[in-house]
């Protein structure tokens, strides 16, 4: 059935599934805020798109320029040295912003990442480069995906990393626009046929091929896109076939007409944008993109025929604009598994966390105190850099902004695992010592160095809970701040049992008070480190 909006107050258990399916970061204080709104209210609260707290990247290795502040220096970005690390630090400029702030835009610019991929580590070139990759997928968070899928064609990230500023009439090189169709927009469709893939054949790849030929780098960054005010490539007339384009039946035989001059090269991507967003193909790509990413992995044909359906005819109606769509599915009883008969189709807690995700909640639910970049950027730079950019968050699975395909994550796309990619023999040390490692300050999956900050447990629960000493209730708030799902009385039992450790129930009782007579914690300090140690690993922290 098509969807409708829930107009009910979201209460806890949905405004954690919101929050955790529409941004990366929540604390208590948000949850809180957003448990006593309706879904279109609280939308509207995460659709505020704070500015940057940290307004540019900055390099404390070394100190003199062009090292620190890179980005607005007068320097090429080629002759500017470390660019791995500045590439990480580019990254970690992204990850503060965003978990300084409850912002949609920030969870829709990653998932932009996952539908218009490049690697920041493999071939994009200069660290400023990928800069304004980020702000130009930033810039249409909250805009068209068709406008979109022009303006990274002449983003010089993309050029670099699928080979198109490569690509010239008597040289053609036809990887960006296989990714293009592929990836990028329509998607292949079952294989019909030699080089026919039911939406587009082997020919079209070839056509647009010779469209996108021409387009070049721009390595001084003079180039500014006037509509998005971002750094872009050149074009190049000498390197454009200019000779008419003539497309598959798959696209009607239309022909794109050939131009001679830089304008009559962007009015041929804005032909072929044009001829690949007509076929409602693509709008079903995207949406089908859309619902994997916010939504659940997997679906019923029934869903694929009301809900998936439905939203392509919206995404069309909207000229492709992005956050329409995702406000229709994010504010809908679908999405809270409300009126469902179906109980095997649950949606609330059916995603298992990427390591990304599970990093930024620990951060922002346990309240952790992250060193602020603009006066402590030793202190950021340990965390973001030498423990997660170069330690969890790649031994949990997952490269930061660097996933090793052009496909993206495969969590995000290979079936039949899916999110369920996430976990393997390989990856799960990385995810069950990250508490140990944020509890302790020391990063316990590698080197056992310090990582700039730490989890003060006492703190923590004496900000989340109304009366600590009383265990069963500790638990219980615990679970449902870290939980998607309400757990039971034996559960909560199961962790009063670890906490007490086998003596009697009034242990934690008589602890707590001698901590607040005599300031001395180290009995409950301990048992609290376990405690939070034992419920951030259980599984059901790992689902979301």
């Amino acid at each position: 059935m098509p969807l409708t909006t829930s107009n009910s107050v979201l209460g806890k258990k949905n405004a954690k599934h919101l929050l955790r399916r529409a941004c990366f970061h929540y604390s208590q204080e948000v949850l809180d805020a957003i448990s006593i709104m309706t879904p279109l209210e609280a939308l509207s609260f995460l659709e505020n798109h704070q500015p940057n707290t940290w307004t540019e990247p900055y390099d404390p290795l070394p100190y003199d320029d062009p090292h620190g502040y890179w980005i607005s220096s007068d320097y090429l970005p080629n002759t500017i040295p470390n660019q791995g690390r500045k590439r990480s630090l580019v990254a970690g400029w992204w990850w503060y912003n965003m978990i300084n702030r409850n912002s949609i835009r920030d969870k829709v610019t990653f998932f932009l990442h996952t539908t218009f991929t490049t690697s920041k580590d493999d071939g994009t070139g200069a660290s400023t480069y990928y800069f304004d990759h980020l702000k130009l997928l930033e810039f249409y968070s909250n805009g068209s995906l068709k406008e979109l899928s022009k303006k990274i064609t002449l983003d010089n990230a993309m050029l670099l990393y699928l080979d198109n500023t490569t690509n010239n009439a008597n040289n053609p090189n036809e990887n960006y626009a296989r990714e293009f169709l592929e990836l990028f927009t329509i998607g292949k469709g079952e294989q019909v046929g030699d080089g026919d893939y039911t939406n587009y054949t082997e020919t079209d790849v070839q056509q647009a091929a010779r469209i996108f030929s021409g387009f070049k780098t721009q390595l001084d960054r003079s180039i500014i896109d006037p509509d998005t005010n971002i750094p872009m490539g050149r074009t190049n007339i000498n390197q454009h076939d200019s000779g008419d384009k003539q497309f598959s039946s798959a696209f009607n035989n239309y022909i794109v007409t050939g131009s001679e001059s830089s304008e009559g090269m962007f009015e041929e991507i804005n032909q072929l944008v044009d001829m690949v967003f007509s076929q409602e193909a693509t709008a079903l790509n995207y949406v089908k993109k859309i619902y994997r990413f916010f939504v659940k992995s997997e679906w019923s044909q029934e869903t694929e025929d009301t809900v998936i359906n439905d939203l392509a005819q919206e995404l069309i109606s909207t000229n492709f604009q992005i956050s329409p769509i995702i406000k229709t599915l994010l504010t809908s009883t679908h999405f809270y598994d409300l009126n469902d008969e179906n109980s095997n189709d649950e949606i609330i807690g059916s995603i298992i966390k990427s390591p990304l995700q599970l990093m930024s909640e620990m951060v922002s639910i346990f309240n952790i105190p992250m060193p602020n970049p603009n006066s402590n950027i030793s202190g950021f730079y340990r965390f973001w850099h030498l423990f997660n950019h170069n330690n969890f968050l790649p031994m949990a699975g997952m490269g930061i902004y660097a996933p090793e395909t052009v496909a993206g994550y495969p969590a995000n796309y290979q079936s039949p695992n899916f999110d369920r990619q996430w976990f393997s023999s390989n990856t799960l040390l990385a995810r069950y010592r990250l508490i140990e490692c944020l509890i302790s300050g020391r990063n316990k999956i590698a080197n056992n160095a310090l990582i700039g900050t730490e989890l003060d447990s006492i703190n923590f629960v004496e900000l989340i809970s109304s009366n600590p000493s009383d265990l069963y209730s500790l638990v219980s708030e615990i679970a449902e701040l870290l939980y998607p799902n309400n757990i039971d009385y034996d559960r909560i039992s199961y962790f009063v049992q670890l906490i007490l450790s086998g003596y009697p129930s009034y242990y934690w009782y008589d602890s707590w008070q001698e901590y607040l007579t005599s300031n001395d914690d180290t009995v409950i300090r301990n048992r609290l480190d376990y405690l939070i140690t034992s419920m951030a690993n259980a599984a059901e922290n790992q689902l979301m």
